[in-house]
């Protein structure tokens, strides 16, 4: 069976290790032109992919023949919605429910612009006879929003209920004030996890003034949206770890951006969001709404409490890797501590490569033969000592019956 692999860059049936400038490819495995882009630019993900660089792929596989793309770590949908965009048949998986609601929204891209025009009108004329209520929401969002800005947002939120049907523009509707959250924050609301109250903003739009201004942005979208394209992408909740709910055999290309090995908790990424919609009242609240469903690639997703690191290294599907990442895990082990912190990155790191080693698997099912798979990752040094990301990710990939790879640079660390 030829099962083929590549990271980055693919370049067929090409077994060797390459690198490349960076300079080459002008930041195009990032998400920065992609607010440029209808559709694509309706909510910053932080997480996000070049969407050029998705098309580029899929335009090139299609010369070859027909194509079937899968994304088994969806994100906010810019593998889908090109694929959508490109006619191409495409299943998207999302683990974070919140994140793949939004990419289900984003995906609504060929409704009615009138029906959903007459949808966000009905919204703000509804907010002029409601009064606000501020008590629910948890301490973050008080100390993001100014409390005239809250009581706008809060009765955009009540006015949005009030009509929700689960209708097409319904959900695009939430997508609209999902999407202002940030914007019309007075503090720093940078699109990482990170929310910094001391950081003040200037230049605010009043909430309202927002939500039309969004969507005016996304009604232009979509009314150039074509309407004769048969929409063939769709996203699941569901675990790259098992692809469950993806057919045997479907994809013969695989695009997509795993989760970086880089302690950051993508289960914190929609936060504010998910505060101000009151599906969690706090930091403590992520572990069961979204952190329990994802790969481990930060430390907070692992403890001595949860983690049997034995039986983890233990484990056959980490078999292509002995003996070392035992190394690693030593060396990070003893290295902890040293440090005040005392981060469990030796916990973290075997984790995350079994819970790889698991997606490769569960590829090797949904995968049709040959298959082209391109991957976006990034390197990691947790306390300075390096993992060989890009080494063990070709492993595990060969393990689980992929034939051959190859791995090209197309940017330096650091570079957003």
């Amino acid at each position: 069976m030829n099962k083929q692999l590549e990271l980055a860059f693919p370049q067929i049936q090409s077994p060797e290790i390459t690198a490349v400038s960076s300079q080459s490819f002008d930041n195009s495995s990032t998400f920065i032109d992609n607010m440029k882009l209808p559709i694509h630019r309706w909510f910053r993900y932080s997480a996000g992919f070049s969407a050029q660089w998705v098309e580029k792929i899929i335009i090139k596989a299609k010369a070859q023949g027909d194509v079937t793309v899968l994304d088994p770590f969806a994100g906010s949908g810019t593998t889908l919605i090109v694929s959508g965009q490109l006619g191409v048949p495409c299943y998207g998986i999302e683990a974070h429910p919140f994140v793949e609601r939004i990419a289900k929204a984003k995906l609504l891209y060929q409704t009615d612009v009138d029906i959903y025009w007459e949808h966000i009108q009905k919204i703000i004329e509804s907010t002029e006879k409601l009064e606000s209520s501020l008590d629910k929401y948890p301490k973050l969002i008080h100390s993001c929003f100014s409390i005239p800005s809250l009581q706008s947002l809060d009765k955009l939120r009540q006015a949005w209920e009030s009509i929700d049907n689960s209708s097409p523009q319904s959900q695009l509707a939430w997508l609209t004030l999902i999407s202002i959250l940030r914007h019309v924050s007075h503090v720093g609301t940078a699109p990482w996890q990170y929310v910094l109250p001391n950081k003040q903003k200037q230049c605010l739009l009043e909430p309202i003034s927002a939500f039309q201004l969004m969507a005016e942005t996304m009604a232009a979208d979509l009314k150039t949206t074509d309407k004769q394209i048969n929409l063939t992408a769709k996203i699941i909740q569901s675990d790259a770890r098992n692809c469950i709910g993806i057919p045997d055999k479907f994809a013969n290309l695989v695009i997509t951006s795993p989760p970086y090995i880089n302690n950051y908790d993508y289960a914190d990424a929609t936060r504010l969001e998910m505060c101000f919609m009151q599906e969690i009242f706090g930091w403590g609240d992520l572990q069961k709404a979204v952190r329990q469903y994802l790969v481990r690639s930060c430390s907070q997703h692992v403890s001595n409490k949860n983690v049997n690191a034995d039986e983890i290294l233990a484990s056959s599907e980490l078999e292509p890797l002995k003996p070392s990442i035992t190394e690693i895990y030593q060396k990070l082990l003893e290295e902890r501590k040293l440090h005040g912190g005392k981060k469990n990155y030796h916990l973290m790191v075997i984790c995350y490569f079994l819970d790889m080693a698991r997606v490769w698997i569960a590829l090797r099912r949904v995968c049709k033969s040959p298959v082209t798979v391109c991957f976006v990752i990034g390197d990691s040094a947790p306390y300075g000592i390096y993992i060989p990301v890009i080494e063990w990710m070709c492993l595990l990939a060969m393990g689980a019956g992929f034939t051959s790879f190859k791995f090209e640079k197309i940017r330096d660390r650091n570079v957003k």
